[in-house]
């Protein structure tokens, strides 16, 4: 199962990849934001790829990496260990009675339960590191 047919919102997400949107494996995560409002959890992440056909706007501006923030409500027993300065994991999303979500790699494990998951930002930005 793709990951964004669990999103609330998957649309923009896929239109920006042109309905091929990559799975969350070696991406770099730049945070883990935990709130108390819902309570809900908010991950920022590079995808680990760029659209073949991006936004115009991104082409001409030389932008070369996508960031999403996705988020998840009604989080229910977060459960982090380890973070480290650079971390790249792989995010999987499942269904079973809620959303589930696991991020793992050598130096980070994250799980959690959510009523929902949704994107709430997509970025773009130019890096050397591509």
């Amino acid at each position: 199962m793709i990951w964004t047919s669990l999103l609330a919102n998957p649309s923009g997400i896929e239109k920006i990849y042109g309905g091929r949107v990559p799975d969350l494996r070696g991406v770099n995560l730049h945070s883990i934001e935990f709130n108390r409002e819902g309570p809900s959890l908010l991950l920022r992440f590079d995808m680990p790829s760029c659209p073949v056909n991006p936004p115009t706007k991104w082409k001409e501006q030389g932008l070369n990496a996508v960031q999403v923030t996705m988020g998840l409500s009604g989080a229910e027993a977060p459960v982090l260990k380890g973070f480290t300065t650079d971390p790249v994991v792989d995010i999987t999303l499942s269904s079973q009675g809620g959303i589930i979500l696991d991020v793992e790699s050598d130096s980070l494990w994250l799980h959690a339960t959510a009523a929902t998951a949704y994107v709430s930002r997509i970025s773009a930005y130019r890096t050397s590191h591509k």
